[in-house]
């Protein structure tokens, strides 16, 4: 199987050879398909799949919402090229993102709420309880790398879809 890059490369030399204005093709391809990307990452991003948001303080949303805020989706000409980016600048995003180890330690103003049982957070709280005792790692939820495969079956199919449109 080739790479991503040569598939796209030889989409574009067709269009080329067809006449068609690559440049213009590919800002409007990378375009959509980032649009598509930012979209799928926020879609994977917790809390998801009707995940209540739930406990005081806890579960915002924010970090879902930062895909659209921090990505860059209209497309940039720079060195010959067309960019796009996908991005989260959420100081624990690449934690979600990638999973990570937890260590066991206290969490000051973090309590167990006794009716409802769910974590709540008061920083005015001087009491806290220790966390990482029953789980030692959190797996990954890889929201990025979905991301990623979804841009690129976007801008292959856009590009399939040029390709036959040009050749007509």
């Amino acid at each position: 199987m080739s790479s991503f890059g040569s598939q796209i490369r030889k989409r574009l030399e067709q269009l080329r050879r067809a006449g068609q204005n690559v440049p213009r093709i590919m800002a409007e391809v990378a375009e959509g398909a980032t649009i598509e990307a930012v979209r799928v990452a926020a879609e994977n991003t917790p809390p998801n799949g009707g995940a209540p948001i739930a406990g005081t303080n806890m579960r915002s949303g924010q970090m879902a919402q930062h895909w659209q805020v921090d990505s860059k989706t209209a497309p940039a000409y720079c060195n010959g090229s067309i960019r796009t980016e996908l991005n989260n600048n959420m100081q624990y995003a690449s934690y979600v993102n990638d999973g990570h180890r937890v260590d066991k330690h206290f969490v000051p103003g973090l309590t167990i709420n006794k009716d409802s049982g769910l974590l709540e957070e008061d920083p005015n709280n001087e009491k806290g309880i220790m966390v990482g005792t029953k789980t030692t790692y959190v797996e990954g939820k890889y929201m990025k790398q979905k991301a990623i495969r979804r841009y690129r079956t976007v801008v292959r199919k856009e590009l399939d879809k040029r390709v036959r449109e040009a050749v007509r």
